[in-house]
């Protein structure tokens, strides 16, 4: 298992269509990717948990990444949050 850190700096938070592209991100890979973050987890393929959350500018999530291709997957979800949050 891999994981990281990432302060929110996107003004409106982490909000529909970035979720919606972390969404398409996560899904070209096996491995399991699940956000926390102020005590609510979810798992970055669910639209929905992800919006649940509320993950405002300011906010730091955890990033958690398992699975077969997990080197793969960690490298492109870490790259999604620097360009797009």
């Amino acid at each position: 298992m891999k994981e990281f850190s990432y302060v929110i700096k996107d003004e409106i938070g982490l909000h529909a269509r970035p979720a919606g592209l972390l969404v398409k991100e996560v899904k070209k890979f096996e491995s399991a990717v699940t956000l926390s973050c102020k005590g609510k987890t979810a798992a970055a393929g669910k639209l929905i948990a992800i919006m649940s959350m509320g993950v405002k500018q300011g906010d730091e999530v955890n990033v958690q990444v398992e699975g077969p291709d997990e080197d793969a997957a960690f490298e492109a979800v870490e790259k999604f949050f620097q360009n797009n949050l």
